[in-house]
Order: C-alpha cells, then structure tokens, then sequence
C-alpha cells in the first residue's frame, strides 16, 4: 500500500472514536471577504490550542492530536477537522493562523487571480 493511501486510510477511518469512546463535532465556518476568506474552526471540549493548520502540497489541513496509548506506548493520532485543496486565486504564502477567541482563525488573503484572468489573444498567420 502506497505511504500516502496508508495516511489516508488512518485518517478517514473512525478509529478514534471507537477507541476513545467518542469526540466532538467540529464547527466550521468561512468567511468570505474582499481581500481573502477566513476559516473559523473550534473543537468543543478541545483547547483552542491544541488545532494545528498546516499547509503541506497546496492543501490546508486543521488537525488536532489525540494521545493513544498502544504497548504501554503513547501514540499522538491526528484527528483531521479540515483538509482541501487551496484554490488558484489564494497566495499560498500570505496564509496565516490565529486564536481568536475560543477558535482557531485561518487568514487566506487571495493573490491577483482572484479577479479572474484576461488576456486578449492575437491571431497567428499561417
């Protein structure tokens, strides 16, 4: 199985909440700006400082890591909360994180795309 298949498969499957006897529904919003969109996550129950956001291969992924002991070992298991694919007219490099509140605040400021893109093509003679 392919390293990335692997992670996916850990992360999408509900694992965590079989063991750990449950976990709480994440709250998601967005929103949309003139300059960028924000995303607003908060866990119930979870410390605003335990969400990460990372970015990593133009995906933004919020995350939180939940200890599991395993072999008198423990294991940190990510819980994903938040993972897509960061759109063109976003710069990738203007993103940002925050607390704010009892939330974790994602600034993406969007780049010169966001307007659209236009150009006038000339013909080419044969």
């Amino acid at each position: 199985m392919k390293k990335n298949n692997f992670q996916d498969l850990l992360t999408s499957v509900d694992v965590l909440n079989t063991i750990n006897g449950g976990i709480s529904e994440p709250s998601l919003t967005v929103h949309q700006q003139a300059d960028g969109r924000e995303l607003h996550v908060r866990v119930p129950g979870m410390e605003k400082e335990v969400l990460q956001a990372e970015v990593h291969n133009n995906t933004l992924s919020v995350f939180y890591l939940i200890p599991i002991t395993v072999r008198e070992k423990v294991v940190q298991m990510p819980q994903v909360v938040y993972s897509k694919t960061i759109p063109y007219f976003v710069d990738v490099s203007g993103i940002r994180a925050e607390h704010e509140g009892q939330e974790l605040v994602v600034h993406m400021p969007f780049n010169e795309l966001s307007n659209g893109y236009h150009k006038k093509l000339t013909m080419d003679e044969e």
